[in-house]
């Protein structure tokens, strides 16, 4: 390969913590960066389902420390951040991928499911954001990398709280890029599209939701997990030194339809 193009998309040398890591779309993202040279911190709500995760960045000859997460309280993520500061002392890349799902017409959603969907996918990225952030203050450059959603644009349906925490996490990078860019910090945001992901198993299981989803997609598929990891690669490393504030659609077309 190229030199000049290798040094660009390489992660040699860095520490990238992932979250959501023990399978879909963070999974495949970690073992992404592993291959790309960088070491791993892991996070899951229980540290045991990442055992495969772990087993398969071994398989690649990298390295992953593996911590139970659940990002839904604060005190958590200060746990994984005192983790990293004694192992590492440092981390370069943040990739902010756990979320959850509760799906409900609006009307009878309740305050447990609202809470719980605000707590992981807003207030848990924003903390996780936030702890990574101070440490790549002090280092003088990272890159930030949050998992937005079609829904960051369009509102859904029956799923209201996931659209309001997604459509905030859009607002949110671009807030973080327009105070931490001059620090040389890049904070964007990857949208994933349909994909085939325990998170929509539900739809993927509806012949008619089903249906509809794939007929509206240009592409005339739903994604799969290697997919969205060139976006990932891209937004994590040397090629997009210029690119902040930005929210990426990898959705097949859905958007342009």
């Amino acid at each position: 390969m190229n030199t000049y193009i290798q040094d660009m998309f390489t992660l040699e040398g860095k520490i990238a913590l992932v979250t959501g890591a023990s399978r879909g779309l963070g999974q495949a993202m970690a073992i992404a960066f592993a291959k790309a040279g960088a070491t791993l911190v892991l996070t899951a709500r229980s540290k045991e389902s990442l055992t495969d995760t772990v087993k398969m960045i071994e398989a690649e000859g990298g390295e992953a420390l593996a911590l139970g997460c659940d990002q839904s309280h604060g005190k958590n993520i200060d746990v994984v951040f005192e983790a990293i500061k004694s192992k590492y002392g440092r981390v370069d890349i943040l990739v902010n991928n756990a979320g959850t799902i509760r799906r409900a017409p609006a009307h009878e959603t309740t305050d447990e499911d609202w809470n719980a969907v605000i707590d992981t996918n807003l207030n848990g990225v924003f903390q996780f954001c936030r702890a990574a952030g101070a440490m790549m203050l002090k280092q003088g450059s990272g890159k930030i990398v949050n998992i937005a959603s079609l829904l960051t644009f369009s509102g859904g349906i029956t799923v209201p709280a996931y659209a309001a925490s997604k459509g905030a996490v859009g607002q949110l990078t671009k807030a973080l890029a327009n105070e931490w860019a001059a620090n040389n910090i890049q904070v964007n945001a990857i949208a994933p599209g349909y994909f085939a992901t325990d998170n929509t198993q539900q739809l993927q299981d509806n012949p008619e939701r089903n249906a509809s989803i794939t007929a509206r997609i240009p592409t005339g598929k739903w994604g799969q997990p290697e997919d969205l990891v060139g976006a990932a690669l891209f937004l994590s490393s040397k090629a997009s030194s210029y690119v902040n504030g930005h929210i990426l659609l990898v959705d097949g077309g859905w958007m342009a339809r």
